[in-house]
C-alpha cells in the first residue's frame, strides 16, 4: 500500500512540473514580448514600422517589415538586451528597396539615424541633405557649441566626405534660473535595453569607433563600456560618444588600450 501511494505521489509531482514548465516559460515569453513594444526605442524610433516579436523560450524571431535598414539593427539589438532573451532570429525586411550602400540616400540615413540618438544636437531640427558625399545642415541649432557638436558628429560618419553646417543658433531669452540639467531625468524613462542599443549603434556608425570591439552593458541608464581601443584618443572618443547618448547618465570605461 505504501509502494503504491509513493508512486503515486512521484507520479503527481511529475505532472504538476510538466505543467508549471510550460507555464513558467510562457509567462517569461510574454514579458519579453512586453518589454520590447514599451521600450523607449520601439515606442520612439520603430512606431511606424510593422514588426512582430514572438518569444518562445527565450528565443525570440522578429517579422514584419521596417522603413530603414538602421531599424532593423536597431530593433534587433534592443530586443538582444531584454531579460531573459537567449537569442533573436531577425527576419525583418525592408519596405522599399534600400539605397546603395555608401549613395547620398544612405549617407543621409546614417546621419539622421546618427544626430538622432545624440541629446547634445539638435536633431529634431536639423535638415540633412546629401549630395556626393558631402553633407548640408540647416537648421536651428541651440547654441554654437551644439552647432559645432552637430557638424563634428556629421564629419565622423563613414563615407561622408565634407560637411557644410548652415544652421542658425537661436538666441534664447536669459533664464531666471540657471537651467537644471535634464539628463539624470531623461534616463529615468529609458529602458537599459534601449539605451544599450543606441550606444552600440552610434559606436558602429562613426568611423573612429566603427572597428572597435566594444562591448556594451546598461544598468538603470549606467553604462559600461568593455573591449580594446588602439590609443587613448579612441578610447576617450568612445566615452564622450556613449555619454551624449539619450537615456546614459553616466559611463565607465573599462577598454583596455592595445
Amino acid at each position: 500500500m505504501k509502494a503504491t501511494c509513493s508512486v503515486f505521489i512521484m507520479v503527481a509531482a511529475v505532472a504538476l512540473l510538466a505543467l508549471g514548465a510550460p507555464a513558467h516559460a510562457s509567462e517569461m515569453d510574454d514579458r519579453i514580448e512586453l518589454s520590447a513594444r514599451k521600450s523607449h526605442v520601439f515606442r520612439s524610433f520603430l512606431g511606424g514600422d510593422d514588426i512582430k516579436i514572438q518569444s518562445k523560450d527565450g528565443a525570440v524571431t522578429l517579422t514584419g517589415t521596417v522603413s530603414e535598414e538602421s531599424h532593423k539593427v536597431l530593433a534587433y539589438e534592443t530586443v538582444a538586451g531584454l531579460p531573459g532573451v537567449k537569442s533573436v532570429d531577425n527576419k525583418l525586411g525592408l519596405k522599399d528597396t534600400p539605397p546603395a550602400e555608401n549613395s547620398d540616400a544612405w549617407l543621409s540615413a546614417k546621419v539622421k539615424a546618427t544626430l538622432l540618438f545624440h541629446q547634445s544636437v539638435s536633431a529634431g531640427k536639423t535638415v540633412v541633405d546629401v549630395k556626393d558625399g558631402i553633407v548640408t545642415l540647416r537648421g536651428v541649432a541651440a547654441t554654437q557649441a551644439r552647432k559645432e557638436l552637430t557638424t563634428e558628429y556629421a564629419k565622423d560618419i563613414e563615407g561622408v566626405k565634407d560637411v557644410n553646417n548652415e544652421m542658425t543658433v537661436s538666441i534664447p531669452p536669459m533664464p531666471a534660473m540657471p537651467p537644471i540639467s535634464t539628463k539624470t531625468t531623461v534616463g529615468e524613462d529609458i529602458d537599459d535595453a534601449s539605451t544599450t542599443a543606441q550606444v552600440k549603434i552610434s559606436l558602429l556608425y562613426h568611423r573612429s569607433t566603427s572597428a572597435l570591439n566594444t562591448k556594451v552593458e546598461t544598468n538603470k541608464g549606467v553604462v559600461t563600456l568593455y573591449g580594446k581601443a588602439k590609443n587613448a584618443a579612441e578610447k576617450d572618443l568612445a566615452t564622450k560618444l556613449a555619454n551624449d547618448i539619450i537615456g546614459v547618465k553616466s559611463v565607465t570605461n573599462r577598454m583596455t588600450i592595445e
